[in-house]
């Protein structure tokens, strides 16, 4: 992988391939640049795809103490390594991130989010607002495993049960391995609340996404970020879940960002 600093002098590493314009992959929660492979693969012939490991992820440095703003830091310098303006397709906390970073007004010429996981009140209880200090704590103990399962259950919605199930299967030691970071995810969504005033500055062609075998909560969430960025389209996908398949997603985001 490549490498690049951003403003603080942390180390961000990342991979580019294909030809074509600058498109960036930002990940969600519980994942790094190696996430977005099977989609670089299918938008490589339309675009140079640029994958990056998020601060504390991967290849890439991290330096204390975290804040929101110096993943935004993070995403523009790896916007500089493109050239010095690229579309972005953010997913989950990856496509809150994104937002920010538009709202910020950074060089992105086009905006694809997926299921950024704001809440609206009405559709599920908000989590709670010490659960980025209650995660920290966890992993700073070492009990990676329960922060995971913290995160999974009141920061996703997860049922307990289901959340139980998952600590026993092939996904669940990558994930322990990136426990430290879902705090950062938790700070960027901050309150989980849709950042309303923030998102209604973006003036930029964007899209917002969702599933349609996504939950409610999910789906209304991203329905109202369509509603609130100027100009902005809505489109859901029949028949997928937060992790869409990239056979759907990839001729979705080819079109838009052309």
């Amino acid at each position: 992988m490549e490498q690049t600093k951003s403003a603080d002098g942390t180390t961000i590493a990342f991979d580019r391939s294909g030809e074509g314009p600058a498109l960036i992959l930002v990940s969600g929660a519980l994942s790094d640049g190696s996430t977005g492979i099977p989609l670089a693969d299918r938008l490589a012939p339309t675009f140079t795809v640029y994958r990056y490991d998020r601060r504390g992820r991967g290849s890439s440095g991290d330096t204390s103490p975290y804040a929101a703003e110096r993943e935004i830091e993070d995403l523009g310098a790896v916007i500089a390594e493109a050239g010095g303006s690229a579309r972005v397709f953010g997913h989950s906390s990856g496509a809150a991130l994104a937002l920010e970073a538009a709202a910020r007004k950074l060089p992105i010429a086009k905006l694809a989010v997926y299921e950024p996981p704001y809440v609206l009140g009405s559709d599920r209880p908000l989590p709670a607002p010490d659960l980025a200090a209650r995660l920290h704590d966890l992993v700073s103990t070492g009990q990676r495993g329960e922060a995971v399962t913290l995160f999974m259950v009141e920061g996703v919605g997860m049922p307990p049960e289901m959340a139980a199930g998952m600590a026993s299967s092939p996904v669940w030691p990558p994930m322990e391995a990136l426990a430290h970071t879902i705090p950062y995810d938790v700070a960027i969504v901050a309150n989980y609340a849709v950042p309303a005033e923030r998102l209604a500055t973006i003036r930029i062609p964007t899209l917002a996404i969702d599933g349609g075998a996504s939950p409610d909560w999910a789906r209304h969430a991203v329905r109202e970020v369509a509603s609130i960025i100027p100009g902005a389209r809505h489109l859901t996908l029949g028949g997928q879940t937060h992790i869409a398949d990239v056979q759907v997603l990839a001729p979705v985001l080819a079109e838009f960002l052309s």
